[in-house]
């Protein structure tokens, strides 16, 4: 009996990715451990709380006993009764994880088993499955020179299947936009502007990019989102952008302007490789200083072993 020919697309999971192939990571995401951090809660009664500031919402006012916090006062109720009442707080059941995932122009760019953006879209996919199996309620930030997406955190399967949905066509349509002239695109300003504004108190953020070109305001975001958010960076690179190949002329393009690259000189391929380490350090530096959690991965990784085995920077 003959069997149908399938359409390849022998580009899928190279310079894009479909939505079929981030489907199939649930089944890693099962395998995945993510680090949790556990600090102790502000609020009555001195629990642990698994994240700093996580999901405290107002469940009801009683009388005043000693030893609580001034700050949970319930003055509207104590100014009504004439008695001293205190807000009493219960942590919601599921955690906010808000992804936020780079499509620029440099993203597009891999000489191993991927393009970074393919796995930006992968980690980002991987992480949308494991917090849906652990049950708590996802969103995500999308955005590139031309576009920018949100979605806000919910609940259930569905949320995640949507962002699949969504990673996928960023991994196509970034690669087709035209090339539009500088004062037409978006810097990254403008998608963390939008972190801050959209970023409840308590939520675990992964925040996955190259973090090249980055915003002026880019440590303050970070300081900022630190002192109420739990907050992972993840960085991805290619081999070729830590180091060149030995001896060779070699052309680059990012699909608009091209150069030549000269690593038959020691001198420039030190340099080279000196400027991608200095731009690594500063990031660790900064996660260090700022108390996020840092994590590199490379186009040349297993996914799973790379997330999992990953260079962090601890709290």
């Amino acid at each position: 009996m003959n069997q149908p020919v399938q359409n390849m697309d022998s580009d899928d999971g190279i310079i894009h990715i479909s939505q079929s192939r981030l489907i199939a990571l649930q089944q890693d995401a099962r395998l995945f451990r993510n680090k949790k951090a556990r600090v102790r809660s502000h609020f009555n009664g001195g629990f642990l709380s698994a994240f700093k500031g996580r999901g405290m919402e107002y469940d009801e006012s009683r009388p005043y006993q000693p030893g609580d916090d001034v700050r949970n006062m319930d003055w509207r109720v104590t100014a009504r009764t004439n008695k001293p009442y205190s807000k009493v707080f219960r942590e919601e059941r599921e955690r906010p994880v808000l992804l936020w995932v780079d499509f620029r122009s440099p993203m597009f760019f891999g000489t191993q088993q991927c393009f970074k953006s393919v796995l930006a879209a992968k980690v980002a996919a991987l992480l949308a499955w494991k917090s849906s199996q652990q049950g708590d309620r996802l969103g995500a930030l999308l955005f590139s020179e031309f576009q920018h997406l949100e979605l806000r955190p919910k609940g259930g399967k569905s949320s995640a299947l949507q962002l699949v949905k969504n990673l996928s066509e960023f991994s196509v349509q970034s690669t087709e936009q035209p090339h539009l002239a500088d004062e037409n695109k978006r810097d990254s300003r403008h998608a963390l502007n939008r972190l801050l504004h959209v970023t409840r108190p308590g939520s675990l953020i992964y925040l996955i990019s190259d973090f090249r070109n980055m915003s002026s305001q880019f440590e303050s975001t970070l300081s900022r989102l630190s002192r109420h958010n739990e907050l992972e960076l993840i960085q991805l690179s290619d081999p070729l952008e830590t180091q060149l190949p030995v001896d060779g002329y070699y052309r680059v393009t990012d699909g608009s302007t091209e150069t030549e690259v000269n690593a038959f000189n020691k001198n420039s391929r030190l340099s080279y490789q000196q400027r991608f380490t200095q731009h690594q350090e500063n990031l660790q530096t900064l996660c260090k200083k700022t108390g996020v959690r840092y994590l590199s991965l490379s186009t040349d990784q297993a996914l799973l072993d790379g997330l999992m085995q990953g260079n962090t920077v601890k709290r």
